[in-house]
């Protein structure tokens, strides 16, 4: 009888035979995810094979996995840390593929310790992504900390329109921040929004960038004298909540295109007009008008029923108009069941490889696009005595927001955009909004004292005083 030894050893070589005679496909992990064939996209990740890698249509494994509904290829690959982020040729990324699929409930036994509930997971998954992400760009957020020195600045920003009820619903706030080494301190005014109000307070958060995950983020209500820690991770309710809300409205995809763009003095006065300029707080600031903006939003509603688009547009149109939403509404978005299986079309492997880059087959669930172009006439307002660069804030960017094309906006900002820094920007979000950032002081300064940067002993810790940190 062959000892155990020598099956596993010819089971070894079996699969490298196989992955190496996959690896001769053009995308072999898609093709194995395809057919939902786990034991080969064991193999070839085994082999090297990259979870990120993109076929002709920009789809990884795991898009492929989800759009066809295959749990046991879904489960391995997100078991191997498969990337959720990454968007093919039209936008979608695989939790959005995942939504429109609609499988939230099902529990799957992939091992003995292995589960999948796909929309969720795929989820959680997300989230982790991210929070590596920032955990990575740590020592890059360290060194910019140190290098940059220890300053104050105050910033304020509000959202207006011309509808008063709105104008009062619409938050706004002015916030200080403080930074001494590697410390950081931000003041604001906004406490919570309840009863579609937003209600005012003293809230400050302590930020440190050296203390452990758990122990980076405090807030603390100055009026009550509590102070709450930032969790890391979210509730199980949460969760649930956050996926109600994907499973019951709109997969969008937003793209903002630059190519077009261009900046034109701004001009002021009526009959004898002067180029725009103005004293911003601390600084002298030259305004430009920002033409050829261009939004692209796309928005697939395949998952939705006919109320749920009914409600959404409702909703909308509320919260555009100045009226309030009833809670009915709200409560509509909850307890979202799976969704019936879309049914396999008959596609075939060859039929999807061989398509012509960016038209792929219809797999999964057929899509109902809705695509939306709109122009944007923003205004922004430059200072060259700014004592911080563009280049600053974009690294501050580059850590703390989970952006892809950092790249992009950096070489846009350093061959575009007029000289300065972008002391005030003002964009129009909606026919009836419009967003409004302005930075109204900055000074560096060695006279912050440690005090702001620490808790008053006479608070007291409460977990749960803000329900959403």
């Amino acid at each position: 009888m062959m000892s155990s030894k020598f099956r596993t050893e010819d089971a070894w070589i079996i699969g490298q035979r196989m992955a190496a005679r996959l690896d001769h496909e053009a995308y072999p992990l898609h093709k194995a995810a395809f057919f939902n064939d786990t034991h080969s996209i064991v193999q070839l990740l085994r082999a090297g094979r990259s979870l990120s890698e993109k076929d002709m249509h920009g789809n990884t494994a795991l898009h492929i996995a989800t759009m066809l509904g295959h749990r046991e290829a879904i489960a391995m690959l997100l078991a191997n840390n498969a990337p959720v982020r990454i968007k093919n040729i039209d936008g979608w990324n695989p939790l959005m593929e995942s939504v429109s699929y609609g499988d939230r409930q099902i529990k799957l036994l992939i091992t003995p310790t292995l589960f999948i509930i796909t929309v969720t997971e795929m989820l959680r998954k997300l989230k982790t992504q991210t929070n590596e992400k920032m955990t990575r760009g740590k020592p890059h957020l360290m060194k910019m900390f140190h290098d940059l020195g220890d300053f104050y600045m105050e910033f304020k920003w509000d959202f207006q329109s011309w509808i008063p009820l709105l104008s009062r619903i619409l938050p706004s706030d002015v916030c200080l921040i403080y930074k001494k080494g590697n410390l950081l301190r931000m003041d604001t005014t906004l406490a919570d929004f309840s009863e579609r109000n937003w209600e005012r307070g003293d809230i400050t958060f302590l930020f440190n960038v050296d203390a452990p995950p758990g122990e980076q983020l405090v807030v603390m209500d100055n009026k009550t004298k509590v102070f709450q820690r930032g969790r890391r991770e979210e509730s199980e309710a949460e969760i649930d909540e956050e996926v109600d809300v994907l499973m019951s409205t709109d997969i969008v995809n937003a793209h903002m295109s630059t190519k077009t763009v261009g900046f034109k003095q701004a001009y002021s006065g009526w009959v004898f007009k002067h180029a725009r300029e103005e004293q911003m707080g601390d600084f002298p600031v030259n305004f430009y008008s920002v033409e050829g903006l261009k939004l692209t939003t796309r928005k697939r509603r395949e998952h939705l029923s006919s109320d749920d688009v009914k409600k959404n547009k409702s909703i909308l149109s509320s919260l555009t108009s100045g009226h309030t939403v009833n809670d009915d509404e709200f409560a509509s978005l909850q307890h979202r069941k799976s969704l019936p299986p879309p049914g396999r079309l008959p596609t075939t492997w060859e039929e999807y490889s061989g398509a012509a880059p960016g038209a792929p087959p219809q797999m999964g669930r057929p899509q109902i696009v809705k695509t939306n172009e709109k122009q944007f006439k923003a205004l922004v307002g430059m200072s060259e005595e700014f004592p911080l660069s563009v280049d600053v804030l974009v690294d501050l960017l580059e850590v703390v927001a989970p952006f892809k094309h950092l790249d992009k906006l950096r070489r846009f900002c350093s061959a575009r955009l007029p000289p300065g820094f972008p002391v005030c920007v003002e964009i129009p979000l909606l026919a009836t909004i419009a967003a409004k950032v302005t930075f109204q002081k900055f000074q560096f300064t060695n006279n912050i004292h440690d005090k702001l940067f620490t808790i008053p002993t006479s608070y007291r810790e409460d977990p749960t005083r803000f329900p959403d940190l």
